[in-house]
């Protein structure tokens, strides 16, 4: 089946370059990994438009018959291939596998999307757009452009995401980005045959993980208002674990990402700005703790000269270090990586 894509602002063109447009024409691939959606994956697949090339079921251990609503599906849509992992190895790893088989079969462009229902396949123009155009190399979805699918997000939901954006502009470094939970996406060919190299986590932790692992390729990445419907689906995602793993995950990678741009690849300016503002933070607070402790088991006062000794290098440091977050926000990639990334050629065979 040949692509009938791209879609200029999320209208269907007949032909790859009719209007004068001059994007060539894009195999496209849907990814949906399957783990108790049974019940809706049906209904998704059949709402998937004719311009999408590849549909890869991953079956990811499941145990209420997503395998036999996938293979039914297949028998239906020939575009459906199904993927079995025996054990299931997480959101992640499955995403992970309809990428390798998507790069394999030659598609250009990969859709990640969910099976509970929640995404609507109508929206796929609107969500590749950036991609054909040359504009980014991963786009994701994001459901808090409108006031309107805001308020009909559940409560927890919208204080979790609001709290995991900022941990994720922090620690992937797209202060440009918001929704980082948000699984619908899309992603070039090119970028994605370089991103699976990477070891990137295998569970719900992916999606913040790979905004990091973007970020150290300098991918540009870019939102798109997609809005989410919330139905009688269940997640599987343990909130209680979330809350005590991902800032430490988030924590983490933050430090390495600031190493791997401000002092593995580059010293710059921002580089001094933060060793400066660490030292100065540092050597005044620890003065005026040792101060503060000499004087009251003496029961003394500092003299103004030890407190100033101690306030201005934390007032220093202070200023450098947001100085350093004034350089990093600025420090988005701008630049899509995929028109300049070498041919995958055999590639595919990872």
């Amino acid at each position: 089946m040949t692509s009938e894509f791209p879609f200029i602002d999320g209208t269907r063109k007949s032909s790859p370059t009719s209007h004068g447009s001059g994007i060539p024409a894009a195999r496209v691939a849907i990814v949906i990994p399957c783990y108790r959606v049974a019940r809706h994956l049906d209904q998704v697949i059949k709402r998937i438009g004719p311009e999408v090339t590849f549909i890869y079921c991953v079956i990811d251990g499941c145990p209420d018959g997503s395998d036999s609503a996938a293979l039914q599906a297949s028998r239906d849509d020939p575009r459906v291939r199904v993927v079995n992992h025996k054990q299931n190895s997480g959101v992640g790893a499955a995403v992970f596998t309809g990428y390798k088989e998507a790069i394999h079969d030659g598609a250009d462009i990969i859709v990640k999307l969910d099976g509970d229902g929640q995404m609507a396949p109508e929206d796929l123009p609107h969500l590749i757009g950036p991609i054909l155009r040359a504009e980014a190399d991963y786009v994701k979805g994001n459901r808090f452009f409108d006031l309107g699918d805001v308020r009909a997000m559940p409560f927890t939901r919208l204080i979790g995401n609001a709290g995991l954006s900022f941990l994720s502009k922090l620690s992937s470094g797209y202060w440009n980005l918001f929704d980082p939970t948000n699984g619908f996406t899309a992603i070039h060919a090119k970028v994605a045959s370089r991103i699976i190299r990477l070891k990137i986590s295998q569970r719900y932790f992916f999606e913040s993980d790979l905004l990091f692992r973007l970020n150290t390729l300098r991918a540009v990445v870019v939102d798109v208002p997609l809005p989410a419907r919330y139905g009688n689906e269940q997640s599987n995602l343990n909130v209680l674990k979330t809350l005590f793993q991902f800032p430490f995950l988030h924590l983490r990678n933050f430090i390495k990402r600031v190493f791997y741009s401000y002092f593995l690849r580059d010293f710059n300016v921002a580089s001094v700005n933060l060793l400066l503002g660490l030292a100065l933070c540092l050597f005044g607070v620890t003065f005026g703790l040792v101060h503060w402790t000499t004087g009251y088991e003496r029961n003394v006062l500092a003299s103004p000269g030890t407190v100033m000794l101690a306030a201005l290098p934390v007032i220093l440091g202070w200023q450098a270090l947001l100085a350093f977050i004034s350089y990093d926000v600025g420090n988005i990639p701008h630049k899509p990586l995929h028109p300049f990334t070498y041919d995958r050629g055999d590639e595919a065979d990872f």
